[in-house]
């Protein structure tokens, strides 16, 4: 991936990331068990509410932003947004370990390898050599 620029990088790694938690929550979906459950209004011993379906939604929005985001930002606050989304999404992937099944697992590797790979692009986003671009 070096001879891709810095905003095509970041950009595509939010897809992939955002690809795998789409298939992973459909692939919970299909769990008769996981239907059954949130059918009474809890999952995993959380009861769901309107305001954590909203948290749900602010979260699920920090990748679909960050694809159009990392190409139309510039250098400096482009940097500063991947860095705190990546963080904030690597928090929320690490959180969400505690509750995983085997399953959830596989997607969660893929998707914390591409957070800490989103964190460690941006950071050492400085050389002028990574971002053919002007600032």
């Amino acid at each position: 991936m070096n001879s891709i620029d810095i905003r095509t990088k970041l950009s595509v790694l939010w897809i992939f990331i955002l690809m795998n938690l789409i298939f992973r929550d459909l692939h919970e979906f299909a769990s008769k068990d996981f239907l059954e459950e949130a059918l009474t209004g809890h999952v995993n011993g959380v009861k769901i509410t309107d305001g954590l379906m909203l948290f749900g939604g602010v979260l699920a929005e920090i990748p679909i932003a960050m694809v159009v985001l990392s190409l139309v930002l510039k250098k400096k606050l482009n940097r500063i947004f991947n860095l705190v989304s990546g963080i904030i999404i690597l928090a929320f992937l690490i959180f969400n370990i505690q509750t995983a099944d085997t399953d959830d697992f596989f997607f969660l590797f893929f998707e914390i390898t591409a957070s800490i790979f989103i964190l460690w692009t941006a950071f050492k986003w400085e050389s002028k050599k990574a971002y053919p671009y002007p600032n």
